[in-house]
């Protein structure tokens, strides 16, 4: 796992969430994240767990459990990280699409930007 340093986890009124001591700049990269990679015939247990809000959906097939930070990450509409799947590394990186300022969460879209698609929460 690698992160930049400076990002700590921080409880507000949605619960945990990932934030910034650092300035982080737009493209840089916040952390590549291992992941646990799942198969598709695996994930009704995942849905019956406490891993279900915690899961990506993999491009190459199954689901994905990110390690380090990466499954920490909150959602919001206007995010100011991405998120990039290495299928041949096997991780996440989360990336920087803006500035982010010491203090502020990072936050990415679990949609990909697919604006009509319904979340769970």
């Amino acid at each position: 796992m690698r992160h930049i340093p400076g990002l700590y986890i921080a409880h507000d009124t949605k619960g945990r969430g990932m934030y910034t001591a650092e300035p982080i700049y737009k493209d840089d990269i916040i952390e590549s994240c291992p992941v646990i990679l799942i198969p598709e015939t695996e994930k009704d247990r995942i849905h019956k767990s406490t891993l279900h809000d915690y899961y990506f959906v993999w491009p190459a097939g199954g689901i994905a459990i990110a390690l380090g930070y990466g499954s920490l990450y909150n959602h919001n509409k206007d995010p100011n990280a991405e998120i990039i799947f290495d299928l041949d590394e096997h991780e996440i990186v989360i990336q920087a699409i803006k500035d982010i300022e010491p203090g502020d969460e990072v936050l990415i879209d679990y949609t990909g930007g697919v604006r009509d698609h319904e979340l769970w929460f």
